[in-house]
C-alpha cells in the first residue's frame, strides 16, 4: 500500500471516508441504482449523442452554403421522421418487451419480440415510400421561403427511400437495450456518424475529385451512415454469442402473444410519437413562415436544443428497459429506484447544458455563420441568442420529463403518456400560430410561451407518476414460461 495511504485509513478521519465510500457505494451500485443506471445509459447516451451530431453535421455543413440549405434539412428531415414516427413508437416498444420478456425469465422471447417489429417494419416500408410523391406535392405548396423549397424537396426526394433502413435499425437497436447490451448500439451509432460526417465533407462540397452535391450530398450521407449502422447491429445480432443465449434462429416467425403485446402497448406510443411530431413540424413551419430572418433564427435555436435534448433519449431508453426489467420481474420498488437514478442522471448533464446556454449562446449562435455572413444571417443573430438563452429555462425539466415518460412506458403505462404529451403538443400549435400570426406578437414571445407550457407539461408527468397506478400494470407474467 502507498505510504500515507495505510494511515489516513486507519486514522479516525480517514476512517470515516473509508466508511462513507462503502456506504456510496452500496446505496449507488445495487439494483436501480446510479451506477447501474449510468452502466446502461452512458452508452446509449453516446449512442442518441452520435445521431444528434450526424443531424447537426448536416446542417453545419450546409449552413456554409447558406441559411436556406440549412433550413431546407432540417425542414424535410422533420417531414421525413414525421412520416416514420408512428412506426418508430410502434416498434420501439420492443424495447420494453424484450426487457420485461428478459426479467420474467423467457429470455428466448426477446427475439421473438424483435422480430414481430420487423415484420411491421417489413410491411409498412413500401407504403411510407409510395406516399413520397404527394408529401413532395404537399411541400411544394407550403408557404415557405422560395429559396428554401426547391433543395428541401431534394433532401426529401432522397431521404424517403431509406425509411426501411431507418426503421430495422431501430428495431434492432430496441432489441439491444432491451437486454441491457447498449454498448452495440453505441457501436452501430458511431459507425454511422463516421461514415455520415465523412461524406457530408466529401460530397456536399466536391472533395478527392467528386462532384460538388449539395444538399443532395448531405441526404445520401445520411443513408449512407444509417446503412452501415444497420449493418453493425446485424453482424452483432447474428453473432454466434446472441443465437447462443437467446436462441435467436428460433425466432424467425410470427408469434401471436408477442405481436399482440408488442400492437397493445406499443400503438400508443406510435400515435403519441407521430402526432407529437407533427406538432413539432407544425410549430417550426409557423416559425419558418414568418420570413427568412425567423426561420433561420428558430431553426438554430432548434439545432441546439435538438442537441443538447437528443442524449437524455439515451437515459429514457436505459430507464424504459431497467424498469421493464425489474417489472417483468415483479419487483416495482426496484423499478422505482431506476426513474430515480434517472432523474439523478439527466440533471447532472442538464445542468452543463443550462451553463453553456446561459453564458455563452452567442458563440453557439456563430457556430451556424455562413461564409462571408449575410443580412440574413447577421438580423437573425440577436433572436437566435435570446430563444437559446429562453430555452435555458427548460433544460432541467427535461431531465425529470425524460426519465418519467421512460419509466411510465418501460412499466407498460403508456396510453397516459399518450394521451398527456400529445393534448400538450397539439395545445402548442393553435396557441403559437395565435400569438405569431394572429396577434402579431414576435416569435421570442411565441417561444417563452412555449416553454412555460412545457414546464406545466412536466408537471402533470410528475403528479401522474407520483400516483403510482404503474406499479400494478403487468404487461408479461412473472414466471409465466409458457
Amino acid at each position: 500500500m502507498a505510504p500515507g495511504i495505510k494511515e489516513a485509513l486507519v486514522s479516525p478521519r480517514g476512517f470515516m471516508t473509508a466508511m462513507n465510500i462503502e456506504n456510496y457505494i452500496q446505496k449507488h451500485a445495487g439494483e436501480g441504482g446510479v451506477l447501474e443506471m449510468i452502466s446502461m445509459a452512458l452508452p446509449m447516451i453516446v449512442s442518441t449523442a452520435c445521431d444528434g451530431l450526424m443531424i447537426f453535421t448536416d446542417r453545419y455543413f450546409l449552413a456554409g452554403l447558406g441559411p436556406e440549405y440549412m433550413n431546407a434539412a432540417m425542414g424535410g428531415g422533420v417531414i421525413v421522421q414525421t412520416m416514420m414516427f408512428f412506426f418508430i413508437g410502434l416498434t420501439g416498444y420492443s424495447n420494453a418487451l424484450a426487457a420485461q420478456y428478459l426479467g420474467s425469465g423467457r429470455r428466448h422471447m426477446s427475439p421473438v419480440a424483435a422480430f414481430q417489429a420487423m415484420l411491421i417494419v417489413i410491411a409498412a416500408s413500401p407504403i411510407l415510400v409510395a406516399c413520397g410523391p404527394p408529401v413532395a406535392a404537399l411541400i411544394g405548396g407550403m408557404d415557405i421561403p422560395a429559396e428554401q423549397k426547391a433543395p428541401q424537396i431534394a433532401y426529401f426526394n432522397i431521404l424517403v427511400y431509406g425509411i426501411a433502413i431507418g426503421l430495422l435499425r431501430n428495431c434492432l437497436s430496441c432489441y439491444f437495450s432491451g437486454i441491457g447490451r447498449t454498448r452495440a448500439v453505441m457501436a452501430a451509432t458511431i459507425s454511422a456518424l463516421l461514415v455520415n460526417v465523412g461524406l457530408d465533407y466529401v460530397l456536399i462540397f466536391g472533395r478527392f475529385g467528386f462532384p460538388r452535391m449539395g444538399i443532395e450530398g448531405a441526404a445520401i450521407a445520411t443513408l449512407s451512415g444509417g446503412a452501415s449502422a444497420l449493418l453493425v447491429l446485424a453482424c452483432l445480432y447474428l453473432a454466434k454469442r446472441n443465437r447462443r443465449e437467446f436462441s435467436v434462429m428460433k425466432s424467425f416467425r410470427f408469434d401471436r402473444e408477442a405481436m399482440m403485446k408488442l400492437l397493445r402497448f406499443g400503438y400508443p406510443a406510435g400515435i403519441e410519437l407521430f402526432l407529437n411530431f407533427l406538432a413539432f413540424s407544425a410549430m417550426i413551419l409557423i416559425f419558418h413562415t414568418r420570413g427568412s430572418v425567423v426561420a433561420t433564427a428558430s431553426t438554430i435555436m432548434f439545432n441546439w436544443d435538438m442537441v443538447s435534448f437528443i442524449p437524455l433519449l439515451g437515459i429514457e431508453i436505459a430507464v424504459t428497459s431497467l424498469v421493464g426489467r425489474y417489472m417483468g420481474a415483479g419487483r416495482p420498488d426496484i423499478a422505482h429506484r431506476a426513474a430515480m437514478s434517472a432523474i439523478k442522471t439527466g440533471i447532472f448533464y442538464s445542468a452543463l447544458i443550462f451553463v453553456l446556454f446561459v453564458f455563452i449562446p452567442g458563440r453557439l449562435v456563430l457556430v451556424f455563420s455562413p461564409e462571408g455572413g449575410g443580412d440574413v444571417f447577421t438580423q437573425a443573430y440577436p433572436m437566435a441568442v435570446t430563444m437559446i438563452r429562453i430555452a435555458s429555462l427548460y433544460v432541467l425539466a427535461e431531465a425529470v420529463m425524460i426519465a418519467l415518460i421512460g419509466a411510465l412506458r418501460g412499466a407498460g403505462d403508456t396510453f397516459f403518456t399518450m394521451m398527456m404529451s400529445v393534448v400538450a403538443h397539439w395545445t402548442f400549435v393553435p396557441v403559437l400560430y395565435v400569438v405569431l400570426h394572429v396577434l402579431d406578437y414576435s416569435a421570442i414571445t411565441g417561444w417563452s410561451l412555449l416553454v412555460s407550457l412545457f414546464l406545466i407539461f412536466c408537471l402533470a408527468l410528475v403528479v401522474r407518476y407520483r400516483g403510482g397506478k404503474w406499479r400494478d400494470i403487468r404487461v408479461v407474467e412473472v414466471g409465466d414460461f409458457s
